[in-house]
């Protein structure tokens, strides 16, 4: 037991080691959190581009009242540009969604969410829940797009606001409030890491067939609508006579 004990976390320190190596735990896990943190940066970018702007305007007016800053006021200027970039750039910082906030507004934006905290609570999990998060957060995209354009008020974008929005943050909060002492003792079989694992691959598990179901749902849909074109208008086009070329006009 203990060889294989030691063999196991050897493996997850060898997996913790490659995951780091190929970015680790802060890369984005979602294509919507990316996009969140893309419009982040661009925003920060117009807003560096903007406080540049106001210092060059103001060298220049301060220029023009004294008839010229000087290697004084050029030194000024530069460094005042410099300081503005570097505000900037560190601030506002992107917010990490509070739990609180995370099931509001449409699937969309829920899934970003969900992403963008995940990222910010993958640090503290172990190995295999954080590869089980690389997981859910590729399916979240996945079901995003499933979801897009159905009527909120079906059970199926309930059913995901439940387990997405609630019960995925809540299971990862709950092991977070465990002791870091208490997370390896044994309850029933499994230790506190063990059964969060078993939880996320449960929650993994269940996105896939969410997914799947809704994608079952569009193809049937698709195949449901070509049937009937072809019984609204298959027969009219094979009975039809040919067209005649068009004569042209002299």
């Amino acid at each position: 037991m203990t060889t294989s004990r030691s063999d196991q976390i050897l493996r997850e320190a060898r997996a913790s080691l490659a995951h780091q190596r190929a970015g680790g735990r802060r890369r984005s896990i979602g294509a919507r959190s990316a996009e969140i943190k893309r419009q982040h940066v661009a925003k920060k970018a117009a807003r560096m581009a903007m406080a540049v702007g106001v210092v060059l305007l103001a060298a220049m007016a301060v220029g023009l009242v004294i008839d010229g800053i000087g290697l004084l006021g050029l030194l000024l200027t530069v460094l005042a540009v410099i300081g503005v970039l570097g505000f900037f750039a560190t601030y506002p910082r992107l917010k990490v969604p509070d739990l609180a906030t995370i099931n509001r507004g449409d699937v969309r934006t829920m899934v970003g969410r969900t992403q963008l905290w995940l990222e910010a609570q993958a640090p503290a999990l172990p190995a295999p829940a954080v590869r089980l998060v690389d997981q859910i957060g590729a399916q979240l995209d996945g079901l995003g797009v499933q979801l897009e354009g159905i009527d909120t008020g079906q059970p199926a974008v309930a059913e995901v606001r439940s387990l997405v929005g609630e019960h995925l943050p809540g299971m990862v909060e709950a092991w977070r409030r465990i002791p870091a002492h208490l997370r390896q003792e044994q309850r029933g079989g499994r230790n506190a890491d063990q059964q969060l694992a078993d939880g996320l691959a449960k929650i993994s598990g269940e996105i896939d067939q969410i997914t799947r179901q809704l994608a079952a749902g569009d193809i049937d849909a698709l195949a449901i609508r070509g049937r009937y074109l072809d019984y609204r208008y298959g027969d009219a086009l094979e009975g039809a006579p040919e067209l005649a070329p068009p004569v042209e006009k002299k």
